[in-house]
């Protein structure tokens, strides 16, 4: 079946190195016992690696170009198991992963799935109840993510933190050291305070741009989120996320400043006065709980013009990442 062109006005840049896709691939496996779901697979060249690991596996891709390749490729007549090396398709006989350092244009490998397995999800993931992919069950989160979407679906992945206990996947390199990254570093940030209040992070590897087709201008990377052990934050979520957003989008300022987008007088919250000159990255998810508990004290007490909304704030949530291009791995982009 002919490749899916990648199409510029989506910003699609497909993945073309097996090795690398394996290698993501693999990631999952840190939860073995349950189910995946695999965000944008494009052309199936991850998908190769995770339709064939003994679990329960299903993808969702919102572009129709790509549904119709990967219905095409990756059949229904039987399964695929790793003990299974030949398969036949139409005329000629593939091997599910042996072919890959001989695969000159790096075309997924056709492999076979269950009989009515219904894997493919047309559709868009934003916008889907995830409580409904796999009947409430946990699972794991994994794909290659575009670049201009990959907040807003872990900000997805943290509204529904007990059905996924683990996410991995490529993103924009800078994007993933800012989720990875500890108090005092620079590429500290909302993120970073956001995803670590909830999951463990890990940046895995990075991933050049000559792997790509066509190469983007920047630099991608791999990352795993784990939950930890956290029941509970200590403080209001959705006022956390807005003490959060608040001191990081003045983040030179001294909290002492940032947070008079909060309340009307900082310096009459009921902490050091030392604590009031530091500023954001300096902050552990510790002191970040007790400040946010000291803001909600403040506006319970009238001095404060806290509006707190659970969700509103999610997609506007954004940090000075440098981006030279805007890409997407593939084509799941709204």
């Amino acid at each position: 079946m002919k490749k899916v062109r990648p199409k510029k006005n989506l910003g699609q840049h497909f993945l073309t190195d097996l090795g690398i896709a394996r290698r993501i691939a693999d990631t999952v496996d840190a939860y073995p016992d349950i189910p995946v779901l695999e965000i944008g697979p494009g052309m199936g060249v991850m998908t190769q690696f995770l339709i064939t690991k003994p679990r329960p596996f299903k993808a969702v891709e919102i572009d129709e170009e790509s549904v119709e390749y990967l219905n095409g490729n990756f059949n229904g007549n039987g399964n695929c198991h790793a003990d299974e090396h030949q398969l036949e398709r139409k005329n000629f006989n593939v091997n599910c992963h042996a072919d890959e350092n001989n695969n000159k244009e790096n075309v997924p490998v056709p492999v076979k799935v269950p009989v009515n397995s219904h894997w493919l999800i047309q559709g868009d993931f934003l916008k889907m109840d995830l409580n409904e992919v796999f009947e409430g069950r946990q699972f794991v989160l994994t794909g290659n993510y575009p670049y201009d979407i990959s907040s807003q679906i872990f900000f997805k992945m943290l509204d529904n933190k007990e059905l996924i206990p683990c996410c991995t996947g490529m993103i924009q390199r800078e994007v993933a050291q800012r989720i990875a990254a500890k108090p005092g570093n620079k590429t500290y940030g909302i993120l970073s305070v956001l995803i670590q209040a909830w999951y463990d992070t890990e940046y895995l590897f990075t991933v050049d741009e000559t792997v790509f087709n066509p190469p983007p201008k920047v630099k991608s990377a791999v990352i795993r989120m784990t939950r930890n052990s956290r029941k509970d934050i200590g403080c209001d979520w959705a006022l956390f996320k807005r003490v959060v957003k608040a001191t990081f989008n003045q983040r030179r300022k001294m909290l002492r400043g940032s947070l008079k987008q909060l309340i009307a007088d900082p310096l009459s919250l009921p902490l050091p006065a030392e604590f009031l000159t530091k500023r954001p990255e300096q902050l552990t998810h510790e002191e970040f709980v007790e400040l946010t508990n000291a803001v909600a004290g403040a506006t319970a007490n009238g001095n404060g013009n806290v509006n707190v909304n659970h969700h509103a704030d999610d997609n506007n949530i954004k940090e000075n990442v440098p981006v030279s291009v805007n890409v997407n791995h593939h084509a799941d982009d709204n």
